[in-house]
């Protein structure tokens, strides 16, 4: 009982503190939000501490909403935060979607927050194209490509540049196709409108047909964007495709050509070559049968089927022949000479 007063005056300062620090952290907040007329309970600050949610940001974003004429629960604004969202770009893209006249829940502006974390956008971005359209380039200048190029029927290329006007789509911008998407179906409706003219000449006289027909292929279905607009920026002549496809088309059948005659070359080499072998052939076959006369005038000398006098008779017609062949031969040369 003597130790009484002490204790008391323990727990009264332990107060005194636990007051002091509740008016420091948050007695400030709470006359804040009372008088913006957002007025937040001083206990619900105090638990947000423990729920770990930054106070100050909950209360500035509540803030902001009510002098918009906007009212949320601090609950709602707890629960994005702690799921990862951006509470403070939620509640400004809520007021300028507000003061724009445009549709937008609470929860489709978090389910947007959310879905554009760590993609380099906000749910605030979407909300001012939404308000203010952007213009795309068609094709996008940073993957190298200024312009896109297509055929018409006549084979002329014609270089076309297109900027396509689009404002956000609020209601489908959770799950829609991005700006590549746009641009990469834009780029299919040129290369279609232009493949489908008869003449490069028309393509070049009504460049609106070109934005009229990719218009018409719905190229923002199922994507976060609505088009309102397509503009031919630039169009002009590129090349006679169809010339140079006929020209590479006659070199390689003259490869082809050439190929085919050195088949040929080499084929008539191989049986010349062949006849040239077969002549080697029967002129041995004719050495070997005019080897077969000496043995044969031999056999029958021995035989007695041949005399002196017959064999004398032989070689006089061997000699007279091989004169007259002689003979022939000098009148052929002295010919050929004369006429040279």
């Amino acid at each position: 009982m003597d130790n009484l007063p002490l204790i008391l005056g323990v727990l009264g300062i332990l107060a005194l503190l636990v007051v002091g620090v509740i008016f420091i952290n948050f007695f400030g907040l709470w006359v804040q939000a009372k008088a913006a007329g957002a007025p937040v309970s001083l206990v619900n600050l105090i638990m947000m501490r423990f729920r770990k949610v930054h106070p100050g940001t909950i209360v500035n974003s509540k803030i902001t909403a009510a002098k918009a004429g906007l009212n949320y629960e601090t609950d709602n604004l707890e629960a994005h935060y702690l799921a990862g969202g951006d509470i403070i770009n939620v509640v400004l893209a809520l007021v300028a979607a507000d003061k724009a006249g445009i549709a937008l829940s609470f929860d489709r502006a978090c389910a947007i927050d959310l879905a554009t974390k760590d993609t380099g956008k906000t749910v605030l971005d979407a909300v001012r194209t939404s308000i203010n359209p952007k213009v795309i380039d068609c094709p996008n200048p940073s993957a190298g490509f200024s312009k896109i190029t297509a055929v018409a029927k006549d084979g002329i290329g014609v270089n076309v540049r297109a900027r396509v006007t689009v404002r956000t789509n609020l209601d489908r911008f959770v799950g829609g196709a991005t700006e590549e998407t746009i641009i990469a179906r834009v780029g299919e409706g040129i290369v279609t409108s232009v493949g489908s003219a008869a003449s490069y000449k028309t393509v070049l006289e009504n460049p609106d047909s070109i934005s009229r027909l990719v218009l018409e292929k719905g190229v923002d279905e199922a994507t976060a964007f609505s088009i309102l607009s397509i503009d031919i920026a630039d169009v002009d002549v590129a090349d006679n495709v169809g010339a140079r496809l006929q020209t590479e088309q006659a070199e390689a059948d003259k490869q082809v050509a050439q190929a085919k005659a050195e088949m040929r070359r080499a084929a008539a080499v191989a049986s010349e070559q062949e006849m040239a072998a077969r002549t080697q052939e029967m002129q041995a076959k004719v050495v070997e049968a005019e080897a077969t006369v000496p043995l044969a005038i031999a056999d029958a000398f021995r035989s007695g089927n041949l005399g002196v006098m017959d064999f004398a008779k032989y070689q006089n017609v061997v000699a007279d022949t091989k004169m007259r062949d002689s003979i022939g031969e000098e009148s052929t040369t002295e010919h050929e000479d004369g006429q040279s």
